[in-house]
């Protein structure tokens, strides 16, 4: 049985993203999006076990009560962050390894126009995208941006802290959920209090979350956060609808005239069968928009963003076309990730 430095070596050495730990099976690792086997030898639960306590030491008992762990290490000089759970009696790791740099902003890919973020001094800036699909790389780099550009002071709330910033021309207060603050409200709650610029919220996942986010960019704060949406447009309809009908029309007019943009992104595989490219719908909120926020009329936003090209906002489909004629990923992938595979494949044609 290797221990864990030991795997996490191999897997870092490898290019994985992250190593799964279960018993009844070899160790994995996932690499360009695929899960593959790392090293041979069925893991006993004994081995499970082992690893538990590598990884959290007395804090692994913890998961009997709440059921997980989450945290972050640095493990074999990579900072890693950690769920622990259990599974069929047994401990299982989800282990993400990230990276040991803070990327600059204009190395992602990203659309031009999110380098007008890290410039702006209030509202709210929403990151979507299923998990993976490197939100939390795109903030930290937004982040670093203003941390090397900017004398402000800068507040994450994070479940767990996964980026260490060295701080430069800014101030940075890093809080971690369940270490230094009970939880996102209560931290959030506490930070306007603190002399921000700019909050990040890890997650918007609770209606005290959100309406004291909201509060936030209103009073002249600039907040990042995430929300696992699909799209830009589905995350105005999954914001509003955490909340009862009857407050939805006052999160509507507050969202209207806070949101400053969203972010949806993915990871495409690239075409030379190594790494993942970012491929992204970027909605920048403009006046016709805000009116549609603010009277519920969201299905009339894509439309909207098909035209908002002077602005800055993007579509995901046009996005992957423009990957695909440049060469970074294949045809077929760019079919496969797009919104309608049918357009994808009738527009790639007369290229």
């Amino acid at each position: 049985m290797y221990n864990i430095e030991d795997l996490i070596g191999m897997a870092a050495g490898e290019g994985a993203s992250d190593v799964h730990l279960i018993a009844g099976l070899p160790p994995k690792c996932r690499i360009d999006g695929q899960v593959m086997t790392l090293t041979e030898g069925v893991l006993s639960h004994e081995d499970c076990e082992e690893y538990g306590r590598q990884l959290a030491g007395e804090h692994l008992k913890r998961i009997a009560e709440i059921g997980q762990l989450d945290f972050s290490a640095t493990i074999a000089g990579r900072r890693i962050r950690i769920n622990l759970f259990r599974q069929q009696g047994s401990v299982s790791a989800a282990l993400r390894i990230l990276s040991n740099t803070i990327p600059q902003l204009e190395d992602l890919g990203l659309p031009q126009a999110v380098r007008q973020f890290s410039r702006w001094n209030k509202g709210i800036v929403l990151v979507t995208g299923e998990t993976g699909s490197g939100k939390s790389t795109t903030l930290a780099a937004i982040l670093d941006e203003i941390n090397r550009n900017r004398p402000l002071h800068i507040i994450t709330l994070e479940d767990p802290i996964e980026y260490v910033y060295t701080p430069q021309r800014a101030i940075i207060n890093q809080r971690e959920v369940g270490m230094d603050v009970e939880d996102y409200e209560h931290g959030l709650y506490a930070a306007l209090r603190e002399d921000p610029d700019v909050i990040l919220i890890g997650e918007m996942r609770s209606p005290e979350t959100i309406e004291t986010a909201l509060m936030a960019a209103e009073t002249g704060h600039l907040v990042f956060s995430t929300i696992h949406t699909n799209s830009a447009v589905d995350s105005i309809d999954r914001i509003v609808g955490v909340f009862p009908e009857n407050k939805q029309p006052q999160i509507r007019l507050q969202l209207s005239m806070t949101l400053r943009a969203v972010l949806a992104q993915q990871l495409v595989p690239r075409a030379t069968g190594r790494g993942r490219a970012a491929a992204c719908e970027l909605m920048m909120i403009t006046p016709p928009i805000r009116n549609l926020i603010r009277d519920g009329k969201t299905p009339q936003m894509q439309s909207y963003l098909l035209s908002g090209a002077k602005d800055g906002s993007v579509t995901m489909d046009h996005f992957l076309l423009e990957l695909a004629n440049k060469g970074i990923i294949m045809p077929e992938t760019a079919v496969e990730a797009a919104d309608d595979p049918g357009e994808m494949s009738k527009s790639l044609m007369m290229f």
